[in-house]
């Protein structure tokens, strides 16, 4: 299947903003471009396009098997880290299984420099991934049948709920609440893969997104949270903002011809979207352990600002490399793809060698040629 060279340079963009987020924790990146939103709008888009091709069992067990291996993976080093450092506030064995199938946030300890806690902080993404998945053949039925009023039903319970502690309840309660803030994103992707977003006139779009964006952003600025204009303490304004950027993302769809120009920037956007669940686990493990390094070379005495974020970025993207070499190749297997430590795919040459055939059985072709067109049918 052909890669859609927008989507991949999206998601890429994405990635790296997440990462950045959360070793730099500026809430304002989450405005100058909403991963998740983007993130969930791209597989609801790939979802409905597969779904299209196959069954939905298959399509749903296809990207189920492509999405737990990697946790596993980190599973079984986080998990026994843990219990062996002293898990305080254990859960009983049937709350670890959402290490195993994250139907909600699995759970974590605080110990070992809060390097469990920060690798289970990120993984209500997957969760989130897991029962949209799970659901979309039911979404995209509905979809279709309802197109308008599926994408508002999530944003109405969001407005109803608007007073429930929805970001800061318990695992359930926060797994229903991601679920409803990034379904009409999710949504927006099957919009865009039936050809409805492109049906809209530019205005509209235009109308729209603005809307949602300064809508969003007025709430924010009136109602400004702990890291200051930040979206996740409020779900409504969450979903509408990551609606307003998806809309006007999705909505274009411009020439990615200069990629081929440029060699190395498109083997990182290849990098970046094979490894993109192996990034995702990993990242806020590395950034942990980097912040540990840091405080055991006393880099935050130094006093330069900028030589401090140069080094501490210097050993986070060192360590998040080593963790993609390591354990990237289990998104090949998942994926049923030849395990291989480097990230991009190699490029097949333009004039490939062909090998000459063999002199003998040409030869015995053309005898055979020669005889049938003497002879004749009979």
């Amino acid at each position: 299947m052909v890669r859609d060279r927008y989507f991949d340079t999206l998601r890429a963009v994405a990635i790296v903003r997440v990462v950045a987020y959360h070793a730099f924790h500026y809430a304002v990146l989450a405005l100058v471009f909403p991963s998740m939103g983007v993130m969930f709008a791209l597989g609801g888009s790939l979802m409905a396009s597969s779904l299209d091709r196959s069954a939905g069992t298959t399509v749903v067990r296809g990207r189920v098997r492509r999405l737990l291996p990697a946790l596993w993976v980190m599973g079984l080093i986080l998990v026994p880290l843990m219990l062996i450092a002293g898990w305080v506030h254990r859960p009983s064995w049937p709350g670890l299984l959402l290490w195993v199938v994250p139907l909600a946030t699995p759970p974590a300890s605080h110990g070992i420099g809060d390097v469990g806690a920060e690798g289970a902080g990120v993984l209500w993404y997957l969760a989130t991934y897991l029962w949209l998945v799970l659901l979309s053949p039911l979404l995209l039925r509905l979809y279709r049948s309802q197109r308008l009023l599926t994408i508002a039903v999530p944003l109405i319970a969001l407005a109803l709920l608007h007073t429930e502690p929805l970001a800061t309840g318990n695992n359930a309660v926060r797994t229903i609440g991601y679920v409803l803030t990034f379904l009409p994103c999710w949504l927006l992707g099957f919009a865009h893969r039936d050809g409805d977003l492109r049906k809209l006139h530019p205005a509209l779009v235009a109308t729209l997104v603005a809307g949602c964006t300064l809508i969003s952003l007025g709430w924010v600025v009136e109602h400004p949270g702990p890291g200051g204009l930040d979206l996740v303490p409020f779900p409504l304004a969450h979903a509408l903002y990551s609606m307003g950027f998806v809309l006007a993302l999705l909505r274009v769809s411009p020439a990615m011809g200069w990629l081929a120009r440029m060699p190395l920037v498109q083997r990182i956007i290849a990098a970046l979207n094979n490894r993109a669940v192996t990034i995702y686990l990993w990242h806020n493990v590395v950034i942990t352990v980097a912040i540990l390094i840091g405080d055991r070379i006393m880099l935050w005495d130094a006093g330069q600002g900028a030589l401090i974020y140069l080094v501490f970025s210097a050993i986070a993207v060192t360590l998040l490399t080593t963790a993609v070499l390591v354990f990237g190749w289990v998104e090949d297997l998942a994926a049923k793809r030849p395990a291989r430590l480097r990230p991009w795919p190699v490029p097949r040459p333009r004039h490939a060698y062909i090998a000459p055939k063999p002199a003998l059985p040409l030869a015995l072709a053309a005898v055979a040629q020669t005889t049938l067109t003497r002879t004749g049918p009979r």
